[in-house]
């Protein structure tokens, strides 16, 4: 998860610092001319070499027993003291007893995935639906999932700090493109050095502390995973993101003073402070909700987009 952001926010950041060169060198026009260039490159690629991975899944797959008022998740590979023999006529499938609140047991079938398709079959422009859900219901569903709490919740963890950075890249030219440094474009385009910077060191953070700080509260209760676990990545968050905003607000307002290290310095702060709240509130709602993960995030997506 904190890759995939890397990915979606270090190319954001990197970029601006090769096309202020660009610009600057042989002109603005080429800075479209080499996403047309690259754009049409990729397309083969992504069409030869990036098979569709969605396939249609049983309802029952993510179960939840409940046991003393406890949720555990049921993992398919390991056998409960619930677990009946296994379905001799196929030996990929098995059956779960999910033990509800009111104490009825009842039996569950889970199953393999479908086999993979060929390298052919995986190059078919359309290959079938994967929901059995009307069209109609898939275009609107994410309008009513933004009242969901973890949505909204997401959707402000991710879209603050967002919107904070499409700010402060709209008003960054305009602060040292004038006086009193005077920039170039090319200088300014070495300004986004420092996001990038922030966005790799966000990567690292997340990465090191989402799985270690879920273990440590997991010890902390007693043995017992809890999805709110992955909302400890928002602590560091608040301290990155607010050092960064608070810093770069004052920094740049005299920049004369503080000249342009400080700024940019705070700036990457802010960026990694946003890396860590997507990778936290996406890990939150991939756990807590597995069943509704991919349209619960689709919201989070659409915010993203909006705000930039």
């Amino acid at each position: 998860m904190a890759l995939s952001n890397l990915a979606l926010f270090g190319g954001a950041f990197f970029t601006p610092v090769l096309v202020g060169k660009i610009t600057h060198t042989i002109g603005w026009q080429w800075s479209f001319y080499l996403v047309a260039i690259f754009a049409g490159a990729l397309l083969p690629l992504v069409f030869f070499f990036v098979p569709e991975t969605a396939f249609n899944r049983p309802d029952n797959q993510y179960v939840e027993a409940f046991e003393n008022g406890t949720s555990h998740h049921l993992d398919s590979h390991h056998q409960s003291k619930n677990e009946s023999s296994p379905d001799t006529s196929n030996p990929h499938s098995f059956e779960k007893h999910d033990r509800s609140r009111n104490g009825d047991v009842a039996p569950l079938t889970i199953t393999d995935p479908p086999p993979k398709a060929t390298f052919a079959q995986s190059l078919l422009p359309f290959n079938g639906r994967k929901t059995n859900a009307s069209f109609f219901k898939l275009l609107l569903r994410p309008c009513p999932l933004f009242l969901h709490p973890a949505v909204l919740w997401a959707c402000l963890i991710q879209g603050t700090l967002i919107g904070w950075t499409v700010m402060i890249g709209v008003v960054l030219a305009a602060i040292f493109l004038g006086p009193p440094l005077w920039f170039s474009e090319v200088e300014t385009g070495y300004m986004y050095a420092g996001p990038f910077v922030g966005a790799v060191v966000g990567f690292v953070v997340a990465g090191l502390l989402a799985d270690w700080s879920t273990k440590f509260m997991i010890r902390r209760n007693k043995g017992v995973y809890e999805p709110e676990f992955r909302i400890l990545l928002v602590v560091p968050q608040l301290v990155f993101g607010c050092v960064g905003l608070y810093g770069f607000g004052v920094t740049a307002q005299h920049v004369g003073r503080y000249g342009w290290f400080l700024p940019d310095m705070f700036f990457a702060f802010e960026v990694g402070g946003m890396v860590l709240g997507a990778v936290a509130s996406a890990l939150y709602i991939v756990d807590a909700h597995r069943t509704l993960s991919i349209p619960l995030n689709n919201p989070s997506a659409e915010v993203k987009v909006a705000d930039q």
